[in-house]
């Protein structure tokens, strides 16, 4: 069976009209729209005055799901609810936890299509982790990206036909993660900004990443276990300074 992926990362804040109107056109060619992180405008330690207009482009593109990079996070939790307002589809955070142990974000979700079953698991670069001396400032806490990601992945596995990744978490432990897990088919990458022209294949996954400041939109094909495509220039209304 044929899929096709639209993908998107590390827009940080450029998503303008110019940008959504051909994302707009590739989302209609589209079986499934994910989104990596770092997509808002606020950087890691600010706190915006309003809601970012990202959310509602990503719900107006029909946005599958997408994973919290780190201009997503703050310490505090009000910021980060502030940062994160507004959103209307999954928002995964698979290895992110909040230390009250009420958390709010899902870490894996599982869609269909035509039968097929496809499941989706996050994970993102650990801002604070219990053995960091800053962990008491957070309210938040994140265990290891790949590991997370190991565990998330074999209780998922089982239960669909595709398995993919939306990670956060740079290319080089893409890699790594597709080294040491043989469960993903597809890692959709984000946070190292590296530009991946076409697919990469490590291990059993395939690996795909868009550069930054929504320079490219990745549009994949995938079909008998392969994945074809590549990155698509987007144009914007303003500087890229």
């Amino acid at each position: 069976m044929k899929i096709d992926f639209l993908h998107t990362n590390d827009f940080h804040g450029r998503m303008d009209n110019a940008v959504f109107e051909q994302l707009k056109a590739l989302r209609e060619r589209a079986d499934f729209y994910f989104d990596s992180g770092d997509a808002i405008k606020a950087g890691n330690l600010a706190v915006p005055m309003s809601i970012d207009p990202v959310w509602d482009a990503f719900a107006r593109l029909d946005c599958t799901a997408s994973v919290l990079g780190n201009r997503e996070t703050h310490p505090l939790r009000m910021a980060f609810e502030k940062k994160i307002e507004g959103h209307k589809h999954p928002l995964l955070a698979g290895n992110m936890r909040s230390k009250d142990r009420h958390d709010s974000l899902p870490k894996t979700l599982v869609i269909e299509k035509d039968g097929i079953k496809i499941g989706v698991i996050s994970t993102m670069v650990a801002m604070a982790t219990d053995r960091m001396k800053t962990a008491g400032v957070w309210s938040y806490l994140w265990s290891n990206p790949i590991e997370t990601a190991i565990v998330l992945a074999q209780e998922v596995r089982p239960r669909v036909d595709l398995l993919v990744a939306l990670t956060h978490i740079g290319f080089n432990q893409d890699k790594l993660l597709a080294q040491r897990c043989g469960d993903i088919d597809i890692i959709f990458g984000g946070h190292s900004h590296t530009v991946l022209e076409q697919p990469v294949k490590e291990n059993q996954s395939w690996i795909v990443q868009g550069g930054s400041h929504a320079r490219f939109a990745g549009v994949y094909e995938w079909e008998d276990g392969v994945l074809t495509g590549g990155l698509v220039p987007l144009s914007q209304s303003g500087s890229r300074s």
